[in-house]
């Protein structure tokens, strides 16, 4: 791992800079390293000469970063500096460096600051992004599995972090739920073209802003993304589609969502019939309009109210300039 330490024991993890191709929290150069889990005499001596993330998983996921040439960058300890906790194996750096996390409080660390993946994960490098992606995905899945779902005992870690057990021998495993996002449009290329976007009826409005954001849900058991998809923008908004395209997925760690990415076409002369429970509004809007969204500079012409995007790390902001980028058809 490049940079030197520092005399707080810290060293900054220098990536790549964050890149345009797919979604954000998608990129990685992490090598997860499966076959050393159960190697506890690896492990072992992985640990002295590795690198550890500390991400305070009760406190939304912090972890420290320290500005980098416009972007961000992990920081990352020596173990002798860091802070008690349960060592978790995240996997192995492209120059060969184990890389290990610990849920623990955030040490005061000069020239940094505490950041959340939602923050700051469009800011980071490839190596980073993968690095913070998996560290809050595991941390949260064991903030939420201390105790066996079949036999109600306690549970303990195992395997390097990726599987905890209880004292029967009970194990289980990291979970992902899948879930698909789509950004629907109506095919039409140039300033003309619109875009549906929907505000969830449980999103607070914050500050000024009310966000507004593709439409999404979670995969039902015995069904594919893409039938997920038609039947979420049917439940939700009531627009029937006439085709849908595959974009990409990331991970979505708040708590364990695999968020996979779709365009679709719908004819936008369909009449919204939403349902309150999920969406209270939906509007289809310009190229121009959501170009001022993304620029803070759009508000409501009849209220007067701001009107904004969710965050950059998010797969539904690439969705959205994605389209913004193309032309449409």
């Amino acid at each position: 791992m490049s940079g030197s330490t520092s005399t707080d024991g810290a060293q900054p993890d220098v990536g790549e800079q964050p890149g345009a191709e797919g979604p954000p929290l998608a990129r990685t150069l992490l090598d997860r390293a499966a076959h050393r889990r159960q190697d506890a005499d690896w492990l072992a001596e992985a640990w002295q000469r590795g690198r550890v993330l500390v991400i305070d998983i009760a406190n939304g996921g912090r972890a420290p970063v320290r500005e980098a040439g416009g972007g961000a960058e992990l920081v990352l300890l020596d173990p002798a500096h860091a802070p008690d906790g349960e060592r978790m194996f995240l996997g192995v750096d492209p120059d060969g460096t184990p890389v290990f996390m610990i849920d623990a409080a955030l040490p005061e660390l000069p020239g940094t600051r505490p950041a959340t993946l939602r923050d700051i994960g469009h800011l980071l490098g490839a190596r980073d992004a993968g690095v913070f992606t998996a560290a809050a995905a595991l941390g949260n899945w064991h903030a939420t599995h201390l105790y066996s779902p079949r036999s109600g005992q306690p549970t303990r870690t195992i395997e390097g972090g990726w599987s905890r057990v209880d004292d029967a021998g009970g194990q289980m495993w990291p979970r992902t739920d899948p879930a698909m996002i789509v950004l629907v449009h109506d095919g039409v290329p140039g300033p003309e073209g619109r875009c549906l976007l929907g505000h969830n009826a449980a999103w607070p409005q914050v500050g000024e802003v009310r966000r507004f954001s593709c439409l999404a849900g979670f995969v039902e058991p015995g069904e594919s993304a893409e039938a997920a998809v038609v039947r979420e923008v049917a439940e939700e908004v009531g627009v029937r589609l006439s085709s849908l395209h595959y974009e990409g997925s990331q991970s979505w760690p708040y708590p364990g969502s695999l968020m996979l990415g779709f365009t679709a076409v719908a004819d936008r002369a369909q009449q919204f019939v939403l349902d309150p429970t999920e969406i209270d509004e939906a509007r289809w809007f310009t190229r121009a309009e959501v170009t001022a969204m993304i620029a803070g500079e759009y508000a409501d012409p009849d209220t007067g109210v701001r009107m904004g995007l969710p965050m950059r790390s998010s797969i539904a902001f690439f969705l959205v300039e994605r389209w913004l980028a193309g032309p449409g058809d």
